[in-house]
């Protein structure tokens, strides 16, 4: 119990850092599905209700049951993703410049090299499928998470280990993160 009061409450703290960020609609694929639901080209983004969702989509599985839990599992890793991701990021840079005799000469040279790598290791309570759509054209399968944060709430009010005080600012904190959230969605 003690180590889900400490996860639930780093998600909502983490949720209150991804809220201070501006939302940006983020394709699923790079190519846009026609006659999809909207969520299956935008992801958790097609929606403004203050919950989270996630897309995740499969190809080339034959096997029905193993596409929809794959497709279901990357859509919740979606969801999990959006509220804890770990970023690591290495970025070199070197640029010389070498002029010998004459002033008006000179060798340029430069090398960047960017390395990225991330990390999200979650435990998710009342994330849910809502969703799923077939791809007529090519067969993939996308579904749809949510995140009820009602559910969320609850669980959090269900805590017999989390004080009084500490549930408080938990629920303050994260009522916050999504105003802040809402506020900028409406900007756009």
């Amino acid at each position: 119990m003690k180590n889900t009061s400490k996860l639930l409450l780093g998600a909502l703290v983490a949720l209150f850092a991804v809220a201070c960020g501006p939302a940006k609609p983020a394709t699923t694929s790079g190519a846009v599905a026609s006659n999809a639901p909207a969520w299956v080209n935008q992801g958790g983004a097609a929606f403004n209700d203050g919950n989270f969702y996630g897309v995740g989509m499969v190809t080339g599985v034959k096997n029905r049951a193993l596409a929809i839990d794959a497709a279901d599992a990357r859509a919740r890793a979606k969801v999990a993703e959006s509220l804890k991701t770990e970023v690591t990021r290495l970025l070199k840079d070197y640029m010389a410049s070498t002029t010998a005799g004459d002033m008006t000469a000179s060798s340029e040279e430069q090398d960047i090299t960017s390395a990225i790598k991330s990390f999200t290791q979650m435990e998710l309570n009342g994330a849910i499928i809502i969703d799923h759509w077939k791809d007529p054209e090519d067969g993939t399968l996308f579904s749809l998470a949510k995140l009820d944060l009602a559910a969320v709430e609850k669980t959090i009010n269900q805590q017999k280990e989390l004080s009084p005080k500490v549930k408080a600012l938990v629920k303050a904190n994260a009522a916050k993160a999504f105003e802040d959230l809402n506020a900028e969605a409406d900007k756009h």
